[in-house]
This record gives structure tokens, C-alpha cells and sequence, in this order.
């Protein structure tokens, strides 16, 4: 029987799977939904990334190695467990860790900080000793300020405030109008509270970059707060000790917008001249696909 090394990158919206077989050809590279994804409780988790194997065809008695980064494995006792809950229904050798995390192997490098700017934001780093340290990844509803989600509740704060001060449109409240489809500032606010998922709110965070190219200067304040906490989360992750020389950024706002990624190469230019900013250029599923290979 044919075995697979697999790798998984469970995000917010999407999962992406990587498998090699034993010659390491490359035998499956898809993106799937995640689904109703949490990390938390163990068993459901475990059983939900068994049902996205399944959808590829594969058993567990079919994987040698599985290695997988997501979203909320932001602790290690949570990554245990769900290693716990995958090796009990058959996966022998597998290695969790969160999403960010994957960046760093993805790069090809030894060490690093990762920091993932996509539906949330997150950024992790690794002690001297190994141990996993991580900043951010708080959530939608209050922090992940630099992902779309975060991007779009904070747009939508300073779009609404501004027509309670009774200023003029600057061409932020009508891009996100336009974006949700309402009419005015009422039914704006609607649309984001009946609906407060990732899911509803992540998508339009292209109309605030939009806008901000636009002139719109409360648009522009938005981003500067987006590329302030991607900045204070590398500060946090150094002053904690995360080690390596490199800063890797993937997830779809940062490697979608330059206007923040440009931002952040700048800030982290100026507080910490001895790291070096990328773009991850590969999917992070690559990083998945290297610690399956490493057990």
C-alpha cells in the first residue's frame, strides 16, 4: 500500500492540503472549506481533519506523516491535544502547530517570526530553548487587528463615527456601502452586527484599501493602525525572546496589499535592523508539508 506524507494549513475560511508519496512526488495540492473549524475541543477538530482526508480519498493507515498548521493551536497544550485525538484514531506520526508557524519551514530558513495577515492576524516565534511563544490571534471580534476581519470592524468604527460627527463622507463610508451592498450608515451597521463571523466581515477589507488609495484618510488611518499592530507584534516577539533573523509574512491581506506590507517592511526596518522582512513566496501549506516529512 501506497503512504502519503500530508500537510495541512487550517485557516479561518480555507484549508490547503499538500501530500507527497513515498518517492516524494506531489499527488495532491488542493483547497478545501474549513468548515466549522475550532481547535477547540479536540475530538471534533481531529474528526473534521479526518473528514478532509477522506474527501481526498485517504485513510489514516494510509499516512506516514502528517503535519498540520491552524488556526487556534495558539498554545501548546492545545496542539497536544489534538495530536493526542489524531494518533488516537490512527495517525501515527503528526506534528500540530499553529498556522503562523508554518512560515518559517515554508521559507526555508532556520528561524524566525512568522506573522500571518489573512482573515485574522496572528504572530508566533520560537524561544532559544524551542518553546513556541506567540502575540496576537486574539479573534475577530476584539483584536486580530490587522486582518481582514479586524481591518473591516475598525473601517466600519471610523466610517460610522465620522457620520455621527456629521463630516462628510472622506470615501470610506461609501466604499463599504458600496462594498455590503446597503444604502446608508443604518443599514451599514446592520449588516455587520446581524452577521459578526469572519465570514461576513473579512471579504470587504479590499474596499478600506480601496478607499485609501481613493484619499480617504480615515481609510489610511485604518491600514497605519493594521501595519502598527504587525510592528508591535514582532516588538512583543522579540522582547520575549523569539529568535532567528528573519520575519516571514504570509495570509491574503499582507501578500494581496502592498500598501501594508510595504508599511510593515518600513517599521520593522526601523525597530529591529537585524531582521530581515519576506513575502512568503510558496503557500504556507508548504511548512505543513515539511514537518510531516521531518517525522
Amino acid at each position: 500500500m501506497s503512504t502519503l506524507h500530508i500537510g495541512l494549513d487550517i485557516g479561518g475560511t480555507k484549508t490547503a492540503l499538500r501530500a507527497v508519496d513515498e518517492h516524494g512526488v506531489l499527488v495532491h495540492n488542493t483547497v478545501v472549506s474549513s468548515g466549522e473549524w475550532d481547535a477547540e475541543p479536540a475530538d471534533p477538530a481531529a474528526e473534521l481533519i479526518l473528514a478532509v482526508l477522506s474527501g481526498i480519498g485517504v485513510s489514516a493507515a494510509e499516512v506516514s506523516g502528517l503535519g498540520v498548521g491552524a488556526q487556534g493551536l495558539d498554545n501548546p497544550q492545545v496542539a497536544a491535544d489534538l495530536e493526542h485525538a489524531l494518533r488516537a484514531r490512527g495517525l501515527a506520526r503528526v506534528h500540530c502547530v499553529n498556522d503562523a508557524a508554518l512560515l518559517i519551514p515554508a521559507a526555508g530558513v532556520d528561524a524566525g517570526i512568522g506573522l500571518i495577515a489573512g482573515t485574522g492576524a496572528i504572530g508566533v516565534g520560537t524561544l532559544a530553548d524551542g518553546t513556541a511563544v506567540s502575540a496576537g490571534g486574539w479573534g475577530w471580534v476584539i483584536g486580530d487587528e490587522a486582518g481582514g476581519s479586524g481591518i473591516v470592524r475598525e473601517a466600519t468604527r471610523a466610517a460610522l463615527l465620522a457620520h455621527d460627527d456629521g463630516l462628510p463622507d472622506d470615501g470610506l463610508l461609501g466604499a463599504l456601502l458600496a462594498s455590503f451592498g446597503v444604502a446608508d450608515a443604518e443599514r451599514l451597521a446592520r449588516a455587520v452586527n446581524d452577521e459578526p463571523t469572519m465570514a461576513n466581515w473579512s471579504p470587504h477589507a479590499p474596499a478600506v484599501f480601496a478607499a485609501a488609495d481613493a484619499g480617504s484618510g480615515l481609510a489610511a488611518d485604518v491600514i497605519d493602525g493594521a501595519v502598527a499592530h504587525l510592528a508591535r507584534l514582532v516588538d512583543q516577539l522579540v522582547r520575549r525572546g523569539a529568535v532567528g533573523a528573519h520575519v516571514v509574512a504570509a495570509g491574503s491581506v499582507i501578500l494581496g496589499q502592498p500598501r501594508l506590507a510595504e508599511g510593515v517592511r518600513e517599521r520593522v526596518a526601523t525597530a529591529h535592523p537585524g531582521l530581515e522582512f519576506h513575502l512568503l513566496e510558496d503557500d504556507p501549506v508548504a511548512g505543513a508539508l515539511a514537518l510531516a516529512r521531518a517525522l
